[in-house]
């Protein structure tokens, strides 16, 4: 059974209905202790018993879904929620085009299934250990909050992983389920699957940033399995994506703001040259030349996630019917691509050259260009943001050959704009594009906490809007 409202009688919240499903109940509220363990252990350092002002999901309708109230995040209602079931729903695209849509796992491809599962899974929780010490240096009890608030719903997207996991694949499943509690972000003997997700999060443009990139990839990922032939996955990730939409919006107004009280600071000083960074960095405030590192950084490693750029292990995925492209429902076109071609940037005889692919090995590339041009839009924002102020600079995304690990650039040196280089040449310049240890250290300095009501720390403008309306100094989280 499943509605659109959610059932708050059981210790799990669900819209699923779990009080009917005794033996999957029973199995989630054993893994619901170990899931708090690891909050406590891992989740936001030092605030496990303040009160903060969050949202929690009361129903899955687009309007009106969750209300708002204080709560301590260990007691933090997560929940089991999924969209509304679409009535005789059929898959888009590859072999099974046309054919209902899938209630329970197909057999050929349960392996496939669950390894997508338990990838999107991992990352929910590493970003909580990732941005676990940020509370501390919260530029106001607005960020602060909006901070636990991803957290907290990360929390609840690991929770709809778990539920797929538990209630499809068995005594695998609950395996797989165990060990996404054993996983830690940046350790040695266990590290989360994915490159990005095992980086630090030192500092508060960091997780800016990465709300805005890495959780710009999860769009994009989630966006795909929402289109997928496995109805349940594709109605969970469907939800989840109305979750996803406010971290992107933490990390583009985060770095908006930013850029705003910069800008703000160098017209009240008098100082028109962005590159004058010292005295930029005088007043308080991040210079504009390492918001600009900080992105080509965060854009690069976001990059990485989408994997190699020619897979057939995309291409598999797509003919199952499993995973589509973004957006598969609006694309028109065959949703087959037994004879297209997508164009892929590749280093071919010592240079960068676009190569025809068949569209269906493509795909990680088509995803991560529409990944792109999205990204693009909220960097234009930015730099009106810039431009409003009068002042002379643009912030773009570098080439997809830069500072890349994973795919055909992986471990090449080339610039911003694309030019190869030796290696000796990119470590003479690596600390003009990357942000240096001197750069970090400054960011550092200015990650002193503000923790008054309606006060925001010197280097961050305040927003336009509070959440749910509130006035400027309301007290998002009650410390203790």
């Amino acid at each position: 059974m499943t509605s659109n409202a959610v059932d708050y009688d059981t210790l799990i919240p669900n819209n699923v209905g779990l009080s009917e499903d005794r033996r999957l109940l029973k199995a989630l509220e054993r893994w619901h202790p170990g899931y708090i363990d690891w909050w406590k252990d891992m989740g936001p350092n030092g605030f496990q018993e303040s009160n903060v002002y969050l949202r929690t999901a009361v129903g899955v309708e687009k309007d009106g879904w969750a209300q708002f109230g204080y709560v301590k995040m260990p007691e933090y209602r997560w929940g089991v929620l999924l969209a509304p079931q679409v009535q005789d729903r059929k898959i888009g695209f590859g072999n099974h085009q046309g054919e209902p849509a899938w209630q329970e796992v197909p057999g050929e491809y349960r392996a496939m299934l669950r390894r997508l599962i338990v990838i999107q899974g991992d990352t929910e929780p590493a970003s909580v250990e990732q941005q676990r010490y940020l509370g501390k240096t919260a530029p106001s009890l607005y960020d602060m909050r909006n901070l636990f608030q991803v957290n907290v719903e990360e929390g609840r997207h690991l929770w709809a992983m778990v539920y797929l996991l538990q209630k499809y694949f068995a005594a695998d499943g609950r395996e797989e389920a165990n060990m996404l509690l054993e996983r830690r972000s940046g350790d040695i003997d266990k590290p989360r699957m994915l490159g990005a997700f095992n980086e630090e999060t030192p500092d508060w443009l960091s997780f800016f940033m990465f709300t805005f990139f890495t959780d710009r990839d999860g769009k994009m990922q989630l966006e795909s399995l929402a289109q997928s032939g496995f109805d349940p996955l594709s109605r969970t990730t469907r939800f989840m994506l109305m979750e996803e939409a406010h971290h992107m919006f933490v990390g583009e107004s985060g770095v908006g703001r930013v850029i705003e009280k910069t800008c703000e600071a160098m017209n009240q000083a008098g100082i028109e040259d962005p590159y004058e960074i010292e005295a930029v960095r005088a007043l308080g405030v991040v210079d504009l030349p390492t918001v600009q590192k900080k992105a080509n950084l965060h854009y690069s490693l976001s990059l990485d996630l989408f994997g190699s750029e020619v897979s057939t292990n995309a291409a598999n995925a797509y003919n199952a019917g499993i995973k589509g492209r973004y957006q598969e429902d609006k694309i028109e076109d065959d949703h087959r691509l037994l004879s297209d071609t997508y164009p892929v940037l590749k280093l071919v005889n010592g240079e960068i050259k676009g190569v025809e692919e068949n569209a269906l090995t493509a795909l990680n590339m088509r995803l991560r260009d529409d990944y792109s041009k999205d990204a693009g839009k909220g960097v234009g924002r930015w730099n009106k943001i810039i431009k409003k102020n009068g002042i002379e600079f643009e912030i773009t995304l570098p080439h997809c050959a830069f500072h890349r690990m994973i795919g055909e650039f992986a471990n090449i040196s080339a610039s911003p704009e694309g030019t190869l280089m030796s290696n000796e040449t990119f470590s003479q310049q690596k600390d003009n594009w990357l942000p240096s240890q001197q750069d970090g250290e400054f960011i550092q300095s200015l990650m002193r906490p503000v923790v008054e009501p309606g006060q925001y720390a010197n280097w961050i403008a305040a927003p336009k809007v509070g959440v749910d309306r509130k006035p400027g100094d309301f007290e998002y989280v009650q410390l203790n």
